[in-house]
Formats: C-alpha cells, sequence, structure tokens
C-alpha cells in the first residue's frame, strides 16, 4: 500500500525547473523546495559546477554547467566582498569602488549565464523535459531568459530587485512621497530633505540599472534573436513570492499577483546539542547574546575584532560568536567563539536575551519569530534599509560597523538587553507576524503547485502591462479633455466677442445725430 500511495503521488506530481541564486538566497528557497518533493513533485534545479552554498540533495536532480572560473577563484571573490565591507573609504573612493564591484559583478555572473545558455546537451535536456514551470530567484536574470525561451510560466522568489524594478516590472505603484527607495536607509515617514533625496536617487535608478542589467540585456536579445529588455523578462512573471510581509516591510501598494512570505525561513525550534545546551545552562540567571554576521561574513580585521571583544567583555552575559578569524589577544571569559551555531535555536531559547546581526532578511526574521531584540552591524546590499525598518519599530539598534567604537557596541548591547521597550516592542512585532491564517511556507508552496497546475496566472496580471508611458499616466486623456477645454473656451470667447459686436453696432445705428447749436 505504501508502495501504492508513493508511485500515485509521483504520477500526480508535478515537474518544476528551478534557477536558484548563490549564497544566502539558496537557504529559503531550498526550504521549499524540499517542501514541494514531500509532497510528491520532481525538482531539477540548474546550478553552477563552483558554488558557494548550493550543494547536491537528496531530495532533488542536481544538473550543473560548467563556468569561467574555479571554486577557489569564487570563495576569494565572496571572501573580498566581506573584506571590502570594512574599508572606510573617502566618499569619491567608495564610489568609484562601488562601480568597479558593479562591473566586476555583472561580467562574472553575466559570463556565468552564458555558459548555461549555450550548453547545448542541458538546454536539450531541459527542452526535453517539458516542465510545468520554473521557480528563480531572478536578481540575476538568467533565470527568465531561460522562462521566455522555453516558454515556461514562471515563480519569482526573491527578496527584491536593484531599482525597485520588481515593482517596476509587476505595474505597481510605487510613490516617492512615502516609499523609500533601496538603499535609502528611511523610514516611510520621511522629512522635505529627505524625500528630495527619495526622488533623486528614484530618477538616478534607471542610469544604474542600465549599467547592471546591460550585459544580461545583450545577452538575452543574441539568445532569444530578438530585441528585448530585463524590464520585459521581468514582467513575465505569474507570480512574486516575496520574502518579507507588512510586520517588517513599510505599508505600500502591491499587485494581485504578489505574494507576500515573511518568515519562511524560521524554523519550528530544535532542541540543541549538548554542547550548546551546556554552554546556554552555564550562563545562569544572565543568559546568552547570539552574534553572527552572516554565511559570508565569519572573519573580521583584527583591529575590529579586538574593539568588539573588548565591548562584549563588559556585559555579564555570555556571547555565542560564531567566528573562524583570528582569535582576538583582548578575549574575555564570557565569549565562546565557534565555528558554526544553531541560530533560531538558539534565538528561541528562553534564556537569550540579545542578537548582534549584520541585519540580513533571514536573522531579522529568525529575531523576530522569537521575540529577541537586536543590534544591528549592517556591512552592504539591503542591510541597511533591513537595520532601518527594524530599528524604526524600536525593536533594535543600528550601529556604523566602520565608525562605531567599543563604547558604542556596549552601550547599545546594553540599551537592548535592560530597556523593556524593546523587548515590548519586539514582542508585539513577534505577535503581529505570528498572528496569520497560514504558514509562509505553505503559502509559497501553494502558489508554487497554483502556477503548475494553472500553466500560470494571467487572471492576476493587470492591463497595465499592455499600456504604453503615455496611455498608463492617461497623458493623452488629459491632452484631449484640455483641448476640448480650451477650444469650448475659444469657442465661447468668440460667440461673446460677436455678440458684443452686434450689439455695439445696432446701438451706433439706432442712436439719433444731435443738432449742432452752431
Amino acid at each position: 500500500l505504501v508502495l501504492f500511495l508513493s508511485f500515485w503521488s509521483l504520477a500526480e506530481g508535478g515537474k518544476l525547473l528551478v534557477v536558484p541564486q548563490d549564497g544566502s538566497h539558496w537557504l529559503s528557497m531550498r526550504v521549499v523546495l524540499e517542501k514541494l518533493w514531500e509532497r510528491g513533485h520532481k525538482i531539477v534545479a540548474v546550478i553552477p559546477e563552483a558554488t558557494l552554498l548550493m550543494k547536491s540533495s537528496q531530495s532533488f536532480t542536481i544538473k550543473t554547467y560548467s563556468v569561467p572560473y574555479t571554486q577557489e577563484f569564487l570563495d576569494r571573490y565572496y571572501r573580498s566582498i566581506a573584506e571590502k565591507s570594512f574599508d572606510n573609504l573617502p566618499f569619491l573612493e567608495k564610489y568609484t569602488v562601488l562601480l568597479r564591484n558593479i562591473s566586476e559583478a555583472t561580467n562574472m555572473f553575466s559570463s556565468t549565464c552564458r555558459h548555461l545558455l549555450y550548453d547545448e546537451e542541458l538546454m536539450k535536456y531541459l527542452h526535453d523535459s517539458k516542465f510545468d514551470a520554473i521557480m528563480m530567484d531572478p536578481v540575476l536574470p538568467c533565470g527568465p531568459i531561460i522562462a521566455e525561451y522555453l516558454s515556461l510560466p514562471s515563480v519569482y522568489f526573491m527578496r527584491g530587485l536593484p531599482c525597485t524594478f520588481d515593482y517596476k516590472a509587476a505595474q505597481c505603484p510605487s510613490p516617492f512621497s512615502y516609499v523609500p527607495r533601496i538603499f535609502m536607509s528611511s523610514s516611510d515617514h520621511m522629512t522635505f530633505m529627505e524625500r528630495v533625496k527619495n526622488v533623486l536617487i528614484g530618477f538616478s535608478e534607471h542610469l544604474l540599472c542600465y549599467f547592471f542589467y546591460l550585459k544580461y540585456e545583450n545577452l538575452a536579445s543574441e539568445f532569444l534573436h530578438r530585441e528585448v529588455t530585463v524590464l520585459e523578462l521581468f514582467s513575465k512573471a505569474s507570480i512574486w513570492l516575496m520574502r518579507y510581509d507588512f510586520v517588517f516591510e513599510y505599508p505600500r501598494p502591491i499587485m494581485p499577483n504578489m505574494v507576500y512570505i515573511g518568515g519562511i525561513n524560521c524554523e519550528q525550534k530544535k532542541p540543541l546539542s549538548k554542547e550548546f545546551e551546556a554552554i546556554v545552562n552555564a550562563s545562569g540567571e544572565h543568559g546568552i547574546v547570539v552574534f553572527s554576521l552572516g554565511s559570508m561574513v565569519s572573519e573580521i580585521p583584527m583591529k575590529k575584532a579586538a574593539e568588539i571583544a573588548d565591548a562584549l567583555g563588559s556585559v555579564p552575559q555570555t556571547v555565542l560568536w560564531r567566528y573562524t578569524g583570528e582569535v582576538p589577544p583582548n578575549l574575555p571569559k564570557n565569549i565562546k567563539l565557534v565555528k558554526w551555531l544553531p541560530q533560531n535555536d538558539l534565538l528561541a531559547h528562553p534564556k537569550t536575551r540579545a542578537f548582534i546581526t549584520h541585519g540580513g532578511s533571514h536573522g531579522v526574521y529568525e529575531g523576530i519569530c522569537n521575540a529577541v531584540p537586536m543590534v544591528l552591524m549592517p556591512l552592504f546590499g539591503d542591510q541597511m534599509d533591513n537595520a532601518k525598518r527594524v530599528e524604526s519599530r524600536g525593536a533594535g539598534l543600528t550601529l556604523n560597523i566602520l565608525e562605531m567604537t567599543s563604547k558604542d557596541i556596549s552601550t547599545a548591547l546594553k540599551a537592548v538587553i535592560n530597556d523593556k521597550k524593546y523587548k515590548e516592542n519586539i514582542k508585539r512585532l513577534s505577535e503581529l507576524h505570528l498572528d496569520r491564517p497560514i504558514h509562509p511556507l505553505d503559502l509559497a508552496v501553494h502558489w508554487v503547485e497554483f502556477v503548475m497546475r494553472h500553466k500560470g496566472a494571467p487572471h492576476l496580471r493587470p492591463a497595465a502591462h499592455d499600456l504604453n508611458w503615455i496611455q498608463y499616466h492617461s497623458l493623452d486623456v488629459i491632452a484631449f479633455l484640455l483641448t476640448v477645454v480650451l477650444l469650448s473656451l475659444f469657442i465661447s470667447l468668440k460667440c461673446c466677442l460677436f455678440c458684443c459686436r452686434r450689439c455695439c453696432c445696432k446701438k451706433g445705428r439706432t442712436r439719433k445725430p444731435t443738432k449742432s447749436k452752431s
């Protein structure tokens, strides 16, 4: 009977193609894929030979393709990103470095995409497999090109796109007045000058993304044998699975095919290992502090590490620090350095008093789910914006990792531990986040299966996609109405002038001539 049911589930299941992104992006997507596999679907993930976190899996099929770099080069590249985050450079030099980094990244990843698209054997396999849908993280738009080539309905699984391309591609309104642009580090309640900055950033986004996506646009046009824009490719998404919710994100308009699944990475608490359980129990009444700067940063410059160690030694709590670099010479006794830690399980422990994090969306949501106040040290990407959102909710404090001193760290950490308002605010956010009709993981699985069953979701696609810029903003209607009004005013004015002339002429003819006294 079990054998029959397993074969029946496989027969009922669909076939899903997956084009993921490396790094922390992969961690939450993998959870969804494993759930889909448990429900009887056949999953095929296409990944490069050299990866940071994407490895083989027993749950689904992995197809690899060659890339123009080695595993050692990739490890060095990601390590250099982390190291550069601690470089305190002047503004102009920092801007120059940013442009150079963008150029290097686009060259590297667009070349990776080219190797995938022109792998004839792999592309033939994908074409002959007759998938029901494709799921991807589109931040690097190789997946949308494949979706267009194979004519597959697509599900986007993502945190966000540069230059708010996600909302532009979905035809979603994003007013400058209360929707802060990415890298703004502002709340939705902006001052006048912040709104000025928001508008300027919004107008400059087009130029930034032109350079960021130019190589992909040229590659897509070359591969598909027609002129195509990246925005056009993004607009073909059937469902957008957005890895945040309005407990964390500021309220804003969304489209019907945008589904918020924030907290999808929050798992049920598992028992701690004997090693970590012993450390937690030994902390006594003071409890513990969890410290991690994410999956990409586990070592930092010695000077900064020594400052952090000095600050952490000023609190009575035991600090579990994920750190693999050289041990600081001033390491206090209350700090335990570990190469890996069960972050979610530690945060769920009742003895956890605070969470020091880089502000990545995974860590932030684990902090919210487990109601742990945070000290945020953002490094790059969207982490500054994430930190601002937590701070504006009163659930934590943000530090500038380049400028912070030992005193700043100590003061912030003591504040979130001892000031009850931070615990109360994060607890309120946690209660709001967990008060939901369906778990984000089940919601994500439902919409992936929905697209697979119905071959897309065209009924959720707004007609705005079929309008040009003039029609979308009703400029033609405004021009027409303005013409009608002006023409009516002109005719009315002419009629009034004509009537006045007739009246004046008539009075002139009927007026009697006066006799001359002479």
